[in-house]
């Protein structure tokens, strides 16, 4: 046993399985819960009883869900992004000006999250929401964050979370990615084809901070019959280098 496991307490750990569990499910009573999370009925009820107590948990006909404290700790959580508050103008804008679905994601712990988006006139739905976890390798903005890391630090996000396939176009082997990191860092924009969402192609490009670090990456993403030929190859890549620079030139003299 290493060092980190034997500073976990378990009864945090049983805390966290009964939120992702209540997650999961969209809600269950206590005795599903239990089943879940494989503790006995008593203690899944002791548990949700100090959640509840907390308000982190609501209770309606013996059925327990999340409760809407995670969107204030969640609104806290992105308001420490360095880029976040500046940065959703911009996203409007590219949604207006492309019509598509316009993401921000960034990096933490090794895994992207979903800090906004925004829906353009012929954008169509996803399953991005805010707040949720990716594998970075997977979209096309996770992309664009791996290629402005060192290289050290990608090898570290791969050795301890892989390159699990969320299509059959992901790339799952090391090679291929750091080939593709490679063009990636040297065009300073990333492609998704199909890699995260079957008929979705999307094209993300890396933000940076004051200090010139990347503090995450915005992509557009839109069905296969209109993300094609030039447009998809050099109109819209250049467009969101050029958009992109100027938020990055405003934001450092804001």
């Amino acid at each position: 046993m290493n060092n980190d496991q034997t500073k976990r307490v378990q009864a945090d750990d049983t805390l966290v399985s009964i939120l992702e569990a209540i997650q999961d499910t969209r809600g269950a009573t206590a005795s599903e819960i239990a089943d879940i999370v494989g503790v006995s009925k008593s203690t899944a009820y002791r548990h949700l009883t100090t959640l509840h107590d907390h308000r982190l948990v609501t209770k309606q006909n013996g059925t327990y869900d999340l409760s809407l404290r995670f969107l204030d700790l969640g609104g806290y959580a992105r308001e420490q992004n360095t880029v976040f508050g500046d940065i959703k103008p911009t996203l409007k804008n590219i949604a207006e000006e492309t019509g598509e679905f316009v993401g921000f994601l960034v990096e933490e712990d090794g895994l992207g999250v979903y800090l906004h988006g925004e829906m353009g006139n012929k954008g169509v739905q996803n399953d991005v929401r805010i707040g949720r976890h990716v594998h970075l390798h997977q979209s096309a903005a996770g992309k664009a964050i791996l290629g402005s890391l060192p290289e050290q630090r990608v090898e570290e996000i791969i050795d301890e979370h892989g390159l699990p396939a969320k299509t059959p176009e992901t790339i799952t082997d090391r090679d291929h990615l750091k080939e593709e990191l490679a063009t990636i860092r040297n065009r300073r924009y990333a492609y998704a084809r199909d890699e995260h969402t079957d008929g979705l192609w999307a094209v993300g490009v890396p933000v940076h901070d004051r200090t010139d670090q990347v503090a995450g990456a915005i992509l557009v993403a839109g069905p296969t019959h209109r993300m094609h030929g030039e447009w998809f190859e050099q109109g819209l890549p250049e467009y969101l280098k050029g958009t992109v620079k100027e938020f990055e030139l405003n934001h450092s003299f804001s």
